[in-house]
């Protein structure tokens, strides 16, 4: 077993987090998700961090889901509930993270790795990975967030397919799908996922901060309360030191420098 399950690194404002067990396919177990877990959090108080880049080693898998071993070694229901509790909290964790996350998707994400797929923001998908939820083929459904994530993100009939079936779909079909932003070459994936978290982290944290909230609390709501909700967190950003600076910046026509005061 590799002895550091989960990397973490700090490039100036860009945290990458980078999933280390690639000679098990990145596959998740509990010791793994509360690494992974521990990991956002450090990245989550380094006041420096503003975006959070987060891929894997290896180049075979992103994550290709639970560690089918480990989850059939378990004795008893305390065992699986166990298992499912932490699977929703850390993706919870990662879904609600006030930075932006990019997801550079070095390989396969299958399962639980398509599942941990939806809980972040922006993903850039190597050309030659692909992205399904094969648990059907196994007597089991996607129980990590999965089959309610999915049917909020795509056309309910193309979830019911790709769960139902349980085929992988390719890294273009996942783009046209609306699971991934774009689909780039492997050898410029993590470049340009860079680049774009560099574009992220030069805007305001605190803009962002609140516009995550709105957006991930919002689609919670009926529009009524979810419009009353984005009106008060945009009181709180006109407020803003950053949204002053960016008005004088654009009226004296330079860049501005946001604090996430």
């Amino acid at each position: 077993m590799t002895s550091n399950p989960v990397r973490v690194e700090c490039r100036g404002a860009i945290g990458l987090l980078t999933l280390n067990r690639a000679e098990q396919l990145n596959t998740l177990t509990v010791p793994m998700l509360l690494t992974m877990e521990r990991a956002l959090s450090a990245l989550e108080q380094n006041t420096d961090v503003r975006v959070i880049i987060v891929t894997a080693s290896g180049e075979r898998a992103f994550i290709a889901g639970g560690d089918i071993a480990d989850l059939t070694s378990r004795g008893g229901l305390a065992h699986y509930i166990e298992f499912g509790q932490v699977v929703h909290r850390v993706f919870r964790r990662f879904e609600a993270c006030d930075k932006p996350t990019i997801a550079a998707v070095n390989g396969w994400a299958l399962g639980g790795g398509a599942e941990f797929l939806l809980t972040l923001d922006i993903r850039l998908i190597a050309e030659e990975a692909k992205v399904g939820l094969p648990e059907i083929k196994l007597g089991l459904f996607p129980g990590g967030g999965g089959s309610q994530r999915l049917m909020r993100q795509v056309p309910l009939c193309r979830a019911k397919e790709l769960m139902f079936i349980g085929e992988p779909v390719t890294a273009a079909e996942a783009v046209a799908l609306g699971l991934c932003n774009r689909a780039v070459p492997r050898a410029q994936l993590y470049e340009e996922a860079f680049r774009l978290a560099e574009c992220i982290a030069g805007k305001s944290p605190l803009t962002l901060k609140l516009l995550k909230r709105s957006m991930l609390h919002g689609t919670e709501m009926p529009l009524a309360a979810a419009l009353e909700y984005e009106q008060a967190l945009m009181g709180l950003v006109l407020d803003s030191e950053d949204a002053h600076e960016g008005c004088r910046a654009f009226l004296e026509k330079r860049p501005p420098k946001f604090t996430g005061s």
